[in-house]
């Protein structure tokens, strides 16, 4: 039970004077306590009524800031109480440079790109050579010879006991997985593991096969497999290495951007392991 008070009826002066003190308690308890309404509550759910000093205003305001993108967020170092800013990614020297010798707002014909990677590289290693295409769909996929070895060595495996055991262990050491219909009913609690990484055989890719070794011996030229990505209008593809030459490199972009088809490519560039993107001239390229 609350406070009983009082109030005398009668003597307007104290009628007054008590209204007054009634008026005062009552703002006096709206500045000490304010309605929040809490972030995760469902609609029809009550406002809960809590203690706002001025510091937790200040930092519901901030966070009201962050979601509108009115303000940016800060991260906290373990280990250190100071807040500070996200900060972008520092590039070398080296990229710096190689960025020097692009210019942005160019589309540039196919063997002149490949000639400005060749005076990029900076790297020990062999870098790859990639062309990342963006799409008008997701979805598209499909398989072909390139004129020219990606410089990368295929591991093409045929389904087994072995290879089932090893599956099964989590031991995947193959980039292809042919098997023989007889084997797909192992297969098939397998699916669960193989499914996600692509390598689930199927008789759309040509895995699946009465006579496995002559699959084998098709992906092991060279036979190439590409797909968008599962969610995004992407595709990404290792065509060669930067030590081939020009023309070895450009003959395989040209046939894989023509297996793709023109009519689906809204972008085109083409970079090293270690380097920038160049944007290509898709309609020169034949």
């Amino acid at each position: 039970m609350g406070k009983i008070r009082t109030r005398i009826i009668g003597d307007e002066s104290i009628e007054e004077k008590q209204k007054a003190e009634q008026k005062q308690r009552s703002q006096e308890k709206k500045r000490e306590k304010k309605k929040v309404h809490l972030s995760g509550m469902k609609g029809g759910a009550k406002m809960k009524s809590v203690e706002a000093d001025a510091a937790s205003l200040e930092k519901m305001e901030k966070a009201k800031k962050i979601l509108e993108g009115k303000e940016k967020p800060v991260v906290k170092k373990l280990g250190v109480s100071r807040d500070r800013p996200v900060q972008k990614k520092s590039r070398g020297k080296k990229y710096k440079e190689a960025k020097e010798l692009i210019n942005k707002t160019k589309f540039y014909i196919l063997e002149d790109a490949i000639e400005i990677l060749k005076k990029m590289k900076r790297s020990k290693f062999d870098e790859s050579v990639e062309l990342h295409i963006n799409v008008d769909e997701i979805g598209l996929k499909g398989e072909l010879d390139l004129p020219h070895s990606t410089g990368k060595i295929v591991k093409v495996a045929v389904v087994d006991d072995t290879v089932l055991a090893d599956i099964e262990k989590g031991k995947i050491d193959f980039d292809i997985l042919v098997t023989h219909p007889s084997f797909m009913p192992k297969l098939a609690k397998c699916a669960k593991v193989l499914g996600p990484k692509g390598l689930m055989p199927n008789p759309k890719a040509g895995t699946i096969s009465t006579t496995p070794e002559e699959v084998v011996k098709k992906f092991s030229k060279g036979i190439l497999r590409w797909k968008t990505e599962p969610k995004f209008p992407l595709i990404h593809q290792m065509i060669g290495k930067i030590s081939f030459e020009t023309k070895a490199l450009s003959e395989n972009a040209t046939k894989f951007i023509n297996a793709v088809g023109k009519l689906h490519i809204k972008k085109v560039v083409i970079k090293s392991t270690m380097s920038p993107s160049v944007k290509l001239n898709v309609e020169k390229i034949e």
